[in-house]
């Protein structure tokens, strides 16, 4: 979709004819989003608009019959705070809020508001939900994937890179999320023969020192695990895999195609597409203590050839014939 068509979307209001809106003398109910990423991430944009695209069909148009306030935290724990406050306070019917690191804050700031959350870890474990068939409360949403994944990635990793000894593990230790995911990559490590490395993921120049650093040692590779700060810098961790010949493993498809040597993970965008749903489901007067949490329906595995040729590697065919796309 076009950036053009995005801005009708968020600002459908102008397309309609005074004499229309006259006509729909409708409630103007309100959503308020609160985003891991910035507003110019292109991300951001597809996300947003998988969103819109998903309420439209179901008989929402933003500038008819709802309101979309929406706040770009950009990784950032104290934005993230700020503005879970500030959408409380606009008195929002339903909130949408994506990744743990918006839900903790909006939660802290209300236990009535409704929100539904997308690409969130573990809910259970983090109290956001009761159960993931009975959430209770007032959230639910869409769970990101299970913790069990993790070791998936390292296991991928010596499958395309079969020399690699050494792992770095991009991870947020400040966040559950980041604690649980590196766990379970420790847990299946040792028949692999590969020694951890933690690396923290908050801070541009603090994830380019550590990278190089690790780089200097032969037989190395990276692991990135999923929070809102690896999105945000997805590119500069692409660039250091690249720039060091290391080769990496990512969560999400579109860190594949920005350059990304193999990615294994839930389809994110789709996510925002179900999650307008449930957001349709609320605003018609559904509880989320009684929409269960629902969990991913497919998982990507995307390999990027070109990467893999700059890297020296050569793709396993068996590797091959398991991707859902191959990058050339």
């Amino acid at each position: 979709m076009k950036r053009r068509e995005f801005i009708t979307l968020l600002g459908g209001a102008a397309a309609w004819p005074c004499a229309a809106r006259a006509q729909q003398a409708e409630r103007v109910r309100r959503v308020g989003v609160l985003m891991n990423i910035a507003a110019d991430d292109a991300q951001a944009h597809s996300r947003m608009t998988a969103f819109l695209q998903g309420l439209q069909p179901l008989g929402w148009t933003v500038g008819r019959n709802v309101q979309v306030d929406a706040r770009w935290a950009a990784a950032d724990a104290g934005l993230f705070r700020k503005y879970a406050t500030e959408l409380v306070a606009l008195a929002p019917d339903v909130i949408l809020a994506s990744t743990n690191s918006a839900v903790a804050p909006l939660q802290q700031a209300t236990r009535t508001v409704p929100i539904v959350f997308t690409i969130t870890v573990d809910p259970v474990g983090a109290g956001f939900v009761a159960s993931l068939a009975r959430p209770g409360g007032n959230t639910t949403g869409f769970l990101l994937y299970e913790y069990s994944i993790s070791g998936k990635w390292l296991e991928l990793l010596k499958q395309i890179a079969p020399g690699v000894t050494r792992a770095a593990v991009l991870r947020d230790p400040a966040t559950a999320a980041g604690i649980g995911q590196f766990a379970a990559i420790q847990a299946v490590a040792p028949p692999f023969g590969v020694e951890l490395s933690p690396i923290d993921v908050r801070d541009g120049r603090e994830i380019e020192q550590a990278v190089t650093a690790f780089a200097q040692e032969p037989n190395g590779g990276l692991i990135v695990t999923g929070s809102p700060s690896q999105a945000v810098h997805r590119k500069l961790i692409v660039t250091l895999a690249a720039r060091h010949r290391l080769p990496a493993v990512y969560p999400f498809r579109y860190m594949a195609t920005e350059g990304g040597l193999i990615a294994y993970g839930p389809e994110i965008i789709d996510q925002y597409r179900r999650a307008a749903d449930y957001v349709d489901r609320i605003l018609k007067g559904a509880k989320p203590a009684d929409l269960p949490v629902q969990a991913p329906t497919k998982y990507e595995l995307v390999i990027n050839l070109k990467t893999a040729k700059a890297l020296g590697l050569e793709v396993p065919p068996t590797l091959l014939a398991r991707a859902d796309e191959v990058l050339e």
